[in-house]
């Protein structure tokens, strides 16, 4: 299957990050803004920024690394620390607040500048000393969620810890990030689509928690998506010769294949994945854009079979065909999901999620995936 589309991907992202440089050309106006009226060390800004960085790193636009190093000012205090407003989920008590640290990894191989390698320490060794785990060993989603795991986690702490580990040569940092792949495939998958679940509730006291497996009930894309994402970037850091990157391997394509088995008629993945037949499900973009990069870094790694590109081409095209109507050289992306939580974890609470435009997270998700299928096409 060829690519139906006059404009490259590398184009589409560089029309994507161009669109939203002419929205946000204030970085301090880049949503969520919480009431803040800054620029906050947020996972939607950081996955955002983190795709334009990888946008940048094939055109080389100037603009995109001058506003990624405007945002990486905003968002510090005047002494140089992080802006952690403390008074919500932006703070060092949850998962999410680490994402970030993708762009500074960004920032610090661009400019070499030690003050972007100390912030992600400080926010690696917190991890690795002081941040809250379960029994297993496994990082608390929040800090008002005790014991939980969420699919999100893995993506938001396993590449931070990863990458430093192989830049501060620490593999005790690595190791605790190669736990939480096992933890969280040990017991989230679901047996019957090959996926993983949204949640994990070790002590099963959450109210979509199953009885017996501790697990809510559906498989919510993006946080598949969140997964195969993070495990392709782990991947990256994990040398040749460690004892568990074949079975990290494994376990990817296991779950790669299991995408593909659950990939629509219509060609992208639906809301909730392995039902997407169903009632009020919906094609969700950003989830089909984590699984067509990973499916794509996979088959230029050598570890995802090459006839999935084609999969990967039709899910990219239904993503092309069904932009919503814009001006000449606007951008706008439909279909994404709004953040979500477990709530009550039903099938009916994962359909009604609101769907917008421009969505940070899809935004993010589908400059990543530009980037990874220009490198195959």
């Amino acid at each position: 299957m060829s690519l139906k589309n006059e404009l490259t991907p590398l184009e589409y992202g560089i029309m994507a990050c161009d669109t939203m440089l002419r929205r946000y050309p204030d970085v301090n106006a880049l949503p969520p803004d919480h009431g803040y009226g800054r620029a906050t060390f947020n996972y939607h800004q950081g996955v955002f920024l983190t795709g334009m960085s990888r946008i940048y790193n094939l055109c080389k636009d100037e603009r995109y690394l001058n506003y990624v190093k405007a945002w990486a000012k905003a968002m510090q205090n005047e002494d140089g620390t992080i802006y952690e407003p403390g008074a919500d989920w932006i703070s060092l008590r949850t998962l999410d607040f680490r994402q970030p640290a993708n762009v500074l990894f960004f920032l610090y191989d661009e400019t070499q500048d030690p003050h972007w390698l100390e912030l992600i320490k400080y926010l690696a060794d917190d991890l690795y000393e002081t941040y809250p785990k379960n029994e297993d060993g496994g990082f608390w989603h929040f800090y008002t969620t005790p014991g939980q795991m969420w699919l999100d986690g893995l993506y938001m702490a396993g590449p931070l810890l990863a990458h430093y580990a192989y830049l501060a040569n620490k593999p005790q940092y690595l190791e605790l990030a190669i736990k939480q792949i096992f933890i969280m495939y040990k017991n989230m998958r679901d047996e019957k689509s090959g996926l993983l679940y949204h949640g994990w509730d070790p002590t099963k006291k959450a109210i979509w928690a199953n009885p017996e497996s501790g697990c809510s009930s559906e498989i919510w894309a993006r946080a598949c998506g969140w997964f195969v994402l993070a495990v392709s970037e782990m991947l990256d850091f994990i040398p040749d010769g460690h004892p568990e990157k074949e079975n990290i391997i494994l376990i990817q394509k296991e779950l790669i294949d299991a995408v593909i088995r659950n990939q629509s008629v219509e060609g992208r993945w639906y809301e909730v994945v392995d039902k997407w037949q169903e009632k009020g499900n919906w094609p969700e973009n950003s989830g089909t854009c984590l699984f067509i990069y990973s499916i794509c870094k996979g088959i230029r790694k050598g570890y995802i079979d090459k006839k999935y590109l084609e999969n990967a081409k039709r899910a990219y095209n239904r993503i092309i065909e069904t932009l919503l109507p814009a001006p000449a050289g606007e951008f706008s992306l439909g279909n994404i999901c709004v953040g979500t939580c477990i709530e009550e974890g039903t099938y009916d609470y994962y359909i009604s999620r609101d769907c917008t435009e421009n969505d940070l997270h899809g935004m993010g998700a589908f400059l990543l995936m530009a980037s990874e299928l220009s490198g195959l096409i």
